[in-house]
């Protein structure tokens, strides 16, 4: 439990009063009940009327679990949209308190970047990018920078070292850009976020938590600072980051999508869950006493997948800190909040794989005691985002079996007399169509909402490139996510199979650019979903062509996974359509400053400190580049060097480095005497005493690293 001094509850006044918090959340939540239920008394009164069969006992649960996420998710939006209509100054924005302010930030926060495995290169680019942003702002004594690296690549450590060197000697930045590389990443991104605060949190009444892909503007970054120091309640503000730099079909799809649709589900969302809201894991400002005191995650009882540390650490430290009465905002009018996607749907699914372990964890949770109701909703949204697909899954599995034993036992069904007839004279096909059109209003009505709004507000439209390109993009996209929903939901399936077996999922970099999915790697990857599409159309057609006629959406799906995976992760297609502006976005068609800034970023780069040359890579220059080595030797502490270790660095002398294992180099790389010792040696020894890798690497600085001019 956290000290009297730190509780929030008599700290000051709620933003937004709790009587009218329950109302929003009771009206919301309500209309969402009742609107499920009346659809799924509609069905089961259209099975009662069709004359029960086994089959839809199971699919009346399934139906309105899967129902009441559909009506949860489209009345966000419609929720959202009715906000929207309400303008700006009726919707509750916790953003409101940084107006009028001025003047100097009365309190220090710190700007922090966990890295794994990055370009680091583009990583110091993105800090530059803040750093300049919030310079301009004239409020840069502020805040300090810190690049906090879990990479066990060892060539790619000498190489952020040196990045993070480069760029503070152009910026003028030592002293207030950091760089701590962990030697053990345990507990991941979490274990990375909770070193920082036991070390430097102290200093510091706020950290904004940025990924390697994130970007933020340094006037939004600087009011939100504002907004922590003038509610005392705020734990973490949360901002909507929107998708940037997006260039093959799959990328640019997403971030269209997010960025039409998107508007729309953030004020819904925020609609009910106000003060109770919940952590994204990056893009967010953070109180760092309450979130040292109350947000150390446990161990979760047994072994992985469902135990173990928590992977989905996010959702869990919104929940914790709500739970001891701190507020969790989301700042939905934050507008320069940016991030980046997978390129491909193979990247996708597999970040997806390490969140839905990360989510299906929250089982353990959704029940504890002293959540509030919206810490529950948020848990369960979470786990039922990925639960949904086998359900959905069975749900449909459950419909054939149907089908195909009432097609095959040539028995004939008794009708009974239903309510909806006996009320309505609405025969069964009418009684099917009007469900069917229902559910397809609510899949459909927030794209619907989103283009009206786009096409009927001339500024939006001009942003997303005219009314035609809007329009071809809506329907371009709307026919690709129908084609890619069945391989969602088969690929979704299986993630949750492997976790119920017991299969854990490692901790892998993402892949944040590639050329393109190969065929040989999107029939591996899409193998089940393709030849369970074909199995099951072969049962589909025959049971019937009205039943395959009525599958063709999924079964087409499933069946084209692997042209869809491999079309859609092409840049060259991908920019073709941008050349017609079509998928376009307002970030792209009129880039903001931050991202300009990031996209000129050279700071990092600089061929005086260079640790990426050929011959000379990584660790490699550790040992033999005077100044990488003066780099990363200034960076470890000093140790004595002992006989064993002293050896070890002999044998990498004269055998190389490959004859030594991962954890012997990682070793020699912290002992600051070891490489010292190596690096006089590789200049003093003749090249007979010494391995020719380090002979090689000294005879590239004589020869020019430019080409000569004529």
């Amino acid at each position: 439990m956290g000290t009297a001094d730190s509780s929030p509850r008599d700290a000051a006044k709620p933003f937004y009063g709790p009587f009218r918090s329950g109302l929003r959340r009771f009206v919301f939540f309500f209309s969402v009940f009742v609107v499920n239920v009346i659809a799924s008394l509609w069905l089961a009164d259209l099975f009662w009327h069709m004359g029960m069969h086994r089959a839809h006992y199971a699919m009346l649960v399934c139906f309105f679990i899967l129902n009441g996420l559909l009506v949860l998710g489209s009345f966000h939006a419609i929720f959202g949209f009715f906000d929207i209509l309400a303008g700006k100054k009726r919707s509750v924005r916790i953003m409101e308190l940084a107006e009028g302010k001025q003047g100097p930030l009365a309190k220090r926060f710190a700007v922090v970047m966990p890295v794994y495995n990055e370009d680091s290169v583009k990583t110091c680019g993105r800090i530059e990018a803040i750093y300049r942003s919030i310079e301009a702002t004239g409020h840069l004594d502020s805040f300090d920078f810190f690049i906090l690296s879990d990479t066990r690549d060892l060539d790619l450590w000498v190489l952020e070292e040196t990045a993070w060197t480069n760029l503070c000697r152009q910026l003028g930045a030592f002293g207030r850009i950091y760089y701590r590389r962990r030697r053990t990443n345990e507990n991941r991104k979490a274990g990375n976020i909770g070193d920082f605060v036991r070390t430097w949190g102290g200093g510091y009444e706020g950290m904004l938590v940025l990924d390697a892909d994130s970007l933020m503007d340094g006037g939004d970054i600087v009011n939100m600072a504002r907004v922590m120091e003038a509610y005392p309640r705020l734990g973490i503000l949360q901002t909507p980051p929107k998708l940037i730099r997006g260039s093959s079909v799959f990328t640019r799809l997403q971030q269209f999508a997010m960025r039409l649709y998107g508007p729309l589900f953030i004020r819904g969302l925020n609609f009910w869950q106000l003060g109770g809201g919940s952590y994204w894991g990056h893009n967010a400002l953070i109180r760092v006493k309450p979130f040292s005191e109350f947000c150390e995650l446990p161990a979760l009882p047994g072994r992985e997948p469902f135990g173990g540390r928590i992977l989905s650490h996010d959702f869990v430290e919104a929940a914790l800190m709500v739970s001891e009465g701190w507020e969790v905002w989301l700042a939905w009018d934050i507008a320069g909040t940016y991030e980046e996607a997978p390129p491909t749907l193979a990247d996708h699914l597999i970040r997806d794989r390490r969140w839905c372990q990360g989510n299906l964890q929250h089982l353990w949770l959704i029940f504890a005691r002293k959540l509030p109701l919206t810490v529950r909703m948020h848990l369960f949204m979470g786990i039922m985002a990925y639960l949904g697909s086998p359900l959905w899954f069975f749900f449909l599995l459950q419909g054939t079996w149907l089908a195909w034993d009432r097609e095959h036992s040539h028995l004939s069904q008794l009708p009974f007399e239903n309510v909806v007839f006996r009320l309505f004279h609405i025969n069964v096909t009418e009684q099917s169509l009007i469900l069917t059109g229902a559910v397809f209003t609510l899949l459909f009505l927030p794209k619907i909402l989103a283009f009206c709004g786009a096409i009927l507000v001339p500024s939006i439209r001009r942003s997303f490139g005219g009314i035609i390109p809007l329009c071809v993009g809506l329907v371009f996209e709307t026919l690709i996510s129908i084609l890619l929903a069945p391989c969602m939901m088969a690929s979704h399936s299986l993630m949750v199979l492997s976790i119920v077996l017991g299969k854990a999922v490692g901790w892998g970099n993402q892949n944040r650019e590639t050329d393109g999915t190969t065929w040989s790697d999107a029939a591996r990857f899409h193998a089940f979903p393709t030849l369970l599409g074909i199995v099951w159309s072969v049962v589909a057609i025959k049971i019937g062509w009205i039943f395959a006629a009525w599958m063709s959406p999924i079964l087409i799906g499933l069946i084209l996974c692997i042209p869809v995976s491999v079309f859609t992760s092409r840049v060259r297609l991908g920019k073709a359509l941008a050349r017609y502006k079509i998928l376009s976005t307002p970030e792209e068609l009129s880039p903001p400053p931050v991202v300009l800034l990031a996209d000129a970023a050279k700071a990092a780069v600089d061929p005086a400190l260079d640790a990426g040359v050929k011959n000379r890579t990584g660790l490699i220059a550790a040992v033999v580049d005077p100044y990488v080595n003066s780099v990363h030797v200034t960076l470890l502490e000093f140790s004595e060097l002992s006989q064993e270790e002293q050896d070890i660095a002999e044998r990498c002398l004269t055998e190389g480095p490959s004859a030594l294992t991962k954890n012997e180099l990682s070793d020699l790389l912290y002992l600051a005497p070891a490489m010292l010792l190596m690096h006089r040696a590789v200049w003093v020894r003749p090249a007979e005493g010494i391995h020719p890798i380090w002979t090689e690497a000294v005879e590239s600085y004589r020869r020019r690293l430019d080409p000569p001019t004529a």
